[in-house]
């Protein structure tokens, strides 16, 4: 616990100061997009939230099949931390891509492949959480939950994919001439040269930023549960040492000699 406590005191620190830096690139050193003008900073956030919470639920993938080897807790506390994390970073990436849809679709939200099979991947991690709450047996629900994470995360897949597979509204970052030249009508390659380098720095620190984010929530995230583990067991041992003396209490009276009047 005494070591865990110091990293995570270390990516706590790590975190804010990234947080801070990628703050002040992205509004006083990334260019202002010539399309959208200074709505296309919200590019950056959007971006590096999708990316880190991809990682994070991919994460999961990986604590679930480990867990399914080899049961040990860490893996499902591991995986359920990253889940959790997961989803706060997928949420992030919904809400800043409406408000960045807003003015360059002219609607807060349209039912399109990627935004349809991202809200499908943000509902079945959402009922990963209410799987892990209807099952009372620890191991057969770090099992069950080891099961769940493998297979949703094919819905990480299908929100990559379908975009490239299907007719969509949303751009890709990431693509061939032709997807570039889609991002460009929504103001995303108006750069070239020294502006364009800026651009894509300030992406990558966005995307460091938030990873260290991460790292810092799952030790924080692991150390509270192992907090809430040992305050379980406390309990427990509580409540049995209290049953143990009210059975004692209870024997005493029962041979304790019947007084007559």
């Amino acid at each position: 616990m005494t070591k865990l406590n110091r990293w995570s005191n270390i990516f706590n620190w790590l975190a804010v100061i990234a947080l801070a830096i990628n703050l002040l690139m992205v509004f006083f050193y990334a260019p202002v997009e010539l399309t959208m003008g200074n709505v296309q900073r919200i590019f950056y956030f959007h971006v590096g939230s999708a990316w880190v919470g991809a990682v994070t639920l991919g994460i999961a993938l990986i604590c679930g099949v480990l867990y399914l080897y080899r049961p040990k807790p860490l893996y499902d506390i591991l995986g359920m931390a990253s889940v959790e994390i997961g989803v706060v970073f997928v949420t992030m990436t919904i809400v800043a891509g409406s408000v960045w849809g807003r003015p360059a679709w002219n609607t807060w939200w349209t039912w399109s492949p990627r935004l349809t099979s991202i809200t499908v991947m943000w509902l079945v991690y959402v009922a990963y959480f209410m799987l892990r709450g209807a099952v009372e047996d620890e191991q057969k629900r770090a099992r069950f939950a080891a099961v769940y994470v493998i297979a949703a995360f094919i819905t990480v897949i299908m929100t990559y994919v379908s975009i490239r597979l299907l007719r969509d509204i949303h751009p890709v970052v990431f693509g061939d001439a032709v997807e570039g030249v889609q991002a460009g009508a929504e103001g995303l390659q108006e750069f070239s040269g020294v502006d364009s380098i800026r651009m894509v720095l300030t992406l990558n620190v966005s995307v460091v930023a938030f990873s260290l984010l991460y790292v810092a929530w799952l030790l924080n995230r692991y150390r509270l549960q192992l907090l809430i583990n040992r305050a379980n067991m406390l309990k427990a041992r509580v409540a049995a040492r209290m049953q143990g003396d009210s059975l004692s209490v209870a024997d005493a009276e029962e041979m304790r000699p019947a007084t007559t009047d």
